[in-house]
């Protein structure tokens, strides 16, 4: 896969750890550990969707108005109506 390069800044107590991580030997370099957060936290995030609509449909069926959709987006939506 190709890569491309995203700068962060960290306070240098969260850069401190980070390189703690890498010192680990878990991850060669910081990259692949800051990699590995997002494609953790990816995962949390689909698995909680996915949860939300597995009880959504086995629930009390939900009405949400076209201009709310078309306003915020269907996930947008769909958050926000749980939420209530």
């Amino acid at each position: 896969m190709p890569m491309t390069s995203l700068n962060i800044s960290l306070p240098e107590a969260l850069k401190d750890y980070v390189e703690g991580q890498v010192a680990s030997g878990d991850w060669g370099t910081p990259s692949e550990y800051v990699r590995e957060l997002i494609r953790q936290d990816k995962e949390r995030r689909l698995g909680n969707l996915e949860q939300g609509l597995i009880a959504a449909a086995e629930g009390r069926k939900v009405e949400i108005p076209a201009a709310d959709i078309r306003k915020k987006g269907l996930v947008a939506a769909l958050r926000a109506r749980t939420r209530r």
